[in-house]
């Protein structure tokens, strides 16, 4: 996090730790200090404001050799247009929404990359990845083939696998930035699905098992071209 204000900076950290992929390296108030701590430590994404003192973000960006993937987080729309001539990933707005923010992190990780450390086990995540749940006081391997949907319960999830059900507090739309799109869709704001599971389908319910999912009015455009 390059930021020169203390109170941008702690939102960003909390929406990190909110993440189970994003891991903080370093923070600092100034592209100065930005710029000498990337000559000393490789990153894959650097969330970037743009108007700081003595060294404004664009410029910041210009003088590195070989940048991270960037986001700008700004509280001036005026530079939309330089952020993405530099090729930045994404420009977030002040004050930043948590949903905005998942968004962005998620373009940024199903980009193509050079970095193989970065790379979220995206090839044959289907096949042989997994996620970690923490559900009755132990961490809980599932296979990501055998989830069937997810359901969001305010401040916690309920992960339907063919095995059965794990309750734990996580948002859904945390979630939805860890699993990979072209094997899941967010079909309401409450409910995410295997698209490998799919029996059945309308115009409003997704039938999965014996179950069916609602296709919220928001999400359904969305939601019918990729299934059709």
């Amino acid at each position: 996090i390059a930021d020169d204000e203390p109170l941008a900076r702690s939102i960003l950290k909390q929406y990190i730790s909110d993440l189970p992929k994003l891991e903080l390296r370093g923070e600092c108030n100034n592209a100065i200090q930005a710029l000498e701590f990337l000559q000393e430590n490789t990153v894959d994404l650097l969330f970037l404001d743009i108007n700081m003192p003595q060294l404004k973000g664009t410029d910041l960006l210009k003088i590195l050799k070989d940048p991270p993937k960037v986001i700008f987080t700004t509280a001036h729309p005026e530079y939309a247009l330089e952020g993405y001539e530099l090729d930045v990933v994404d420009y977030l707005l002040k004050p930043i929404q948590f949903e905005r923010f998942v968004k962005a992190v998620h373009k940024a990780m199903h980009l193509p990359i050079q970095n193989k450390e970065w790379q979220p086990e995206l090839k044959n995540r289907q096949e042989n990845g997994f996620i970690y749940f923490r559900a009755d006081r132990k961490m809980v391997k599932v296979m990501l083939e055998d989830i069937l949907y997810v359901e969001s319960m305010k401040d916690y999830i309920k992960v339907n696998t063919k095995d059965g059900v794990i309750i734990t507090k996580q948002s859904i739309t945390s979630l939805e930035a860890m699993l990979p799109e072209e094997h899941f869709i967010r079909t309401h704001r409450s409910f995410i699905v295997s698209l490998n599971k799919i029996k059945a389908y309308t115009t409003e319910i997704i039938e999965i098992d014996r179950h069916e999912i609602p296709i919220g009015k928001l999400y359904r455009n969305g939601v019918l071209k990729v299934i059709q």
